[in-house]
């Protein structure tokens, strides 16, 4: 029986990750039914394996359980949006100089790497692969920094805003703004400038606020 319980573990792990990701990447939208049978089928896990995942992940706040209507994605308001933002700008910009502080010569590559991608995305007009991007130079921040407590909380963070963080990306000449902001973050890490990286993180979120209370008018679920 140990063993069996051994092996339900990552099965339950991955089942996790599975409806994490699929509400990050915005396939499982705000309100949606999270129906334990389709989900038992879409990942091939059994119903208390699936049922287990969806406790944790209300627990992490991407989904909330109605009273006799199950579970579905929790919904987050554009006010609750902001205060996300709010607490990502001190994390954010932690990361931020303690990755300064460690990071190596092949990082600064990658990094510079990123940031000349990014350029070109915007450039190109190409914006779905511009935000991805910027999803990526945040996570490799994070890495670099070795706060893997602050890792975690952001990327649950990320995953409860993800609606509000598309329809931002999406705005019009947005990426023309946050581009800037990216690189001035990029250039104090790979100068191993601390207090200039935090600084650069903080525009940045700061930035991100004033741009998510601008789009308050934008009301209907939306469908990445």
């Amino acid at each position: 029986m140990t063993q069996s319980a051994a092996a339900g573990r990552p099965g339950e792990r991955s089942v996790v990750a599975a409806i994490r990701d699929a509400i990050v990447r915005g396939e499982f939208v705000p309100n949606q039914r999270l129906v334990e049978a389709d989900l038992s089928g879409q990942f091939a896990a059994s119903r208390a394996t699936v049922r287990a995942a969806l406790i944790e992940l209300t627990n992490e706040g991407l989904v909330e359980r109605v009273q006799n209507r199950g579970a579905r994605v929790r919904a987050v308001s554009l006010e609750e949006a902001v205060e996300i933002s709010e607490v990502r700008m001190m994390l954010e910009s932690l990361c931020a100089a303690k990755a300064a502080e460690r990071v190596s010569d092949a990082e600064i590559g990658e990094l510079k790497e990123l940031g000349e991608l990014m350029h070109q995305a915007v450039a190109g007009g190409d914006v779905v692969g511009y935000s991805s991007l910027n999803q990526r130079l945040h996570r490799r921040i994070r890495e670099i920094s070795g706060q893997r407590t602050a890792a975690q909380v952001l990327e649950r963070l990320r995953g409860q805003s993800v609606r509000h963080q598309f329809r931002l990306a999406m705005r019009p000449g947005r990426p023309q703004v946050s581009l800037p902001e990216h690189l001035a973050i990029i250039d104090a890490i790979c100068a191993h400038h601390p207090d200039r990286a935090a600084q650069a993180a903080r525009d940045h979120l700061g930035s991100v606020i004033e741009a998510l209370k601008a789009t308050d008018a934008e009301v209907s679920p939306l469908h990445p």
